[in-house]
């Protein structure tokens, strides 16, 4: 190989480093995007996890009150009292107790 022949090598070879170092900077940078994106993405997750945990937890709740009013209601229509005045004792006639209905129409 005479010197030009060798210059033409290195100069190829040196074209192909620059190439393959532009090509690996433009990977990186896209590497560079997609871990953002994965950071961001892990937050909103997570986020997202914990309003789905808060909500049924509020769902838990709003259940366990409903079956409460359900149990008062079904043993006001047996026909006992279930307002603090006279809890537990029967209604005479089953009539209407205004202390008890507004227990019942509470929200």
């Amino acid at each position: 190989m005479n010197k030009k022949e060798l210059f033409d090598a290195f100069d190829g070879f040196s074209q192909n480093l620059m190439v393959t170092l532009a090509e690996i900077e433009a990977m990186k940078k896209q590497v560079q995007g997609l871990v953002e994106e994965n950071t961001i993405l892990r937050l909103e997750n997570t986020k997202l996890r914990e309003r789905l945990s808060q909500l049924e937890h509020e769902n838990l709740v709003k259940t366990s009150s409903k079956q409460g009013k359900d149990h008062l209601e079904g043993i006001y229509d047996e026909g006992f009292h279930i307002c603090n005045f006279f809890y537990g004792q029967r209604r005479e006639n089953d009539e209407e107790c205004m202390f008890c209905r507004e227990l019942l129409d509470r929200k």
